[in-house]
């Protein structure tokens, strides 16, 4: 779970280092385009709802039929790449995805945008955890949390940059045409996919599994280390959707007007896009478990702090609050390949994916429970609170790798 516990990297010839390369592309460029064909329905919804004639329930049942099909079929996504490789998986499900949003350019009722999210939410499926796989057996060793890191910022950064080309092309053209033109982007970076990733699948080299022998692979013999893992990446994800959920509300109490609201989650998202990026550096330094106790603890903090401060001081917070947030994510996914067989990599991702991401859908429906019982500010010290159980979960995850056989 720290750096200084992975076996020293020997230099590595010039077609390893072409292969990192290439593959750090793909499942950057791969990541940045899925997140970003997840968020561009957000910019879609209005546009929708006018051309279709739909209320907030039907929008949020579009939305959710093409989130949900994406975490349901995570799973299988995985076991099927056991058996067909990544790249054939990864590069449909990209094609898949673009196809999606042409089909949905070419939607003529709401019959067929239906369908063109289903396939769209298809295709996405598979970039999570295959693309995560592609980085973690890429970077082997002490680099992996810091490829990961990479991998999960480059996400955000599509969902700034699909969205706004989005706009721009709006502007110019009408929404079928606009969707139809991203989504052959997808029909081309799948044929740049199954042409640049590199073919780890035919074969996991003797070589890699015996550099892994001696540092992950064998804390795989602790069969209760990944749940535990995956119990503290869920609890993460419950609190990082709970929080904004009541976030606008808090704001408009201390005054923002929805412009502030609007520029105010910007702050907290950026400054979680940044999170990602130095939270994996700090945690491939420090270690997973001292860094999970420096968000973490962080987080609970700074939340309660939000709650007294005026607008001002609250705007200021934003930022570094949004670095917590977010921050463990990186090092929780950079975690998952210490505690897992290099040839169930894709797998165990898309298990770990699947439940953060549910986790996240189901968190906002359960505080807004507690948030209509007890109110706003008395809900985010409850969620303050329960992300502090992810500290006694990761020394019980410390222990576990402390004392499983040699």
């Amino acid at each position: 779970m720290s750096a200084a516990s992975e076996p020293a990297l020997t230099a590595k010839p010039p077609a390893d280092k072409r292969d990192e390369r290439r593959a750090a592309a793909v499942a950057c460029g791969a990541h940045a385009l899925h997140d970003g064909y997840t968020d561009l329905i957000y910019v879609m919804l209005p546009i929708w709802q006018k051309e279709f004639g739909l209320g907030y329930a039907e929008l949020g049942l579009l939305r959710g039929l093409f989130s949900g099909t994406m975490a349901g079929l995570q799973i299988p996504s995985g076991l099927i790449a056991e058996r067909l490789g990544t790249t054939a998986v990864l590069a449909l499900g990209t094609a898949l995805a673009g196809a999606g949003f042409c089909l949905a350019g070419a939607s003529t009722g709401l019959a067929l945008l239906v369908l063109a999210l289903f396939v769209g939410g298809v295709g996405a499926s598979t970039q999570h955890p295959l693309a995560s796989a592609l980085m973690a057996r890429a970077f082997a060793g002490p680099r992996s949390m810091k490829a990961l890191g990479t991998y999960n910022f480059a996400g955000d950064l599509g969902k700034m940059t699909v969205p706004a080309a989005a706009s721009l092309l709006l502007i110019v053209l009408s929404w079928r045409p606009t969707v139809a033109l991203l989504g052959a982007l997808g029909l081309l970076a799948a044929v740049a996919i199954f042409a640049l990733t590199p073919r780890y699948d035919a074969a996991i080299a003797a070589a890699e599994v015996a550099a892994d022998a001696g540092g992950a692979a064998h804390r795989v013999r602790n069969r209760f280390a990944f749940p535990v893992l995956l119990s503290i990446g869920m609890i993460d994800s419950g609190t990082r959707m709970g929080f904004l959920l009541f976030l606008p509300f808090v704001l408009a109490a201390k005054g923002a007007s929805l412009p502030t609201i609007g520029a105010a989650l910007t702050l907290v998202f950026a400054g979680g896009a940044a999170g990602k990026l130095v939270c994996a550096f700090i945690g491939a330094r420090i270690g997973a478990i001292a860094t999970v106790w420096l968000t973490e603890t962080l987080t609970a903090v700074l939340i309660v702090a939000l709650l007294p401060l005026a607008l001002e001081g609250a705007l200021l917070l934003l930022p570094i609050i949004g670095i917590a947030l977010n921050g463990t994510s990186s090092v929780l996914y950079g975690s998952v390949p210490d505690f897992v067989a290099p040839e169930r990599r894709a797998r165990m991702f898309s298990v770990f994916y699947t439940g953060t991401i549910g986790t996240g859908a189901v968190a906002p429906v359960i505080y807004g429970a507690i948030g209509d019982a007890l109110g706003v500010a008395t809900t985010l010290i409850v969620i303050a609170a329960l992300v502090l159980l992810t500290l006694p979960l990761s020394l019980a995850l410390k222990l576990l790798v402390a004392h499983q056989p040699a």
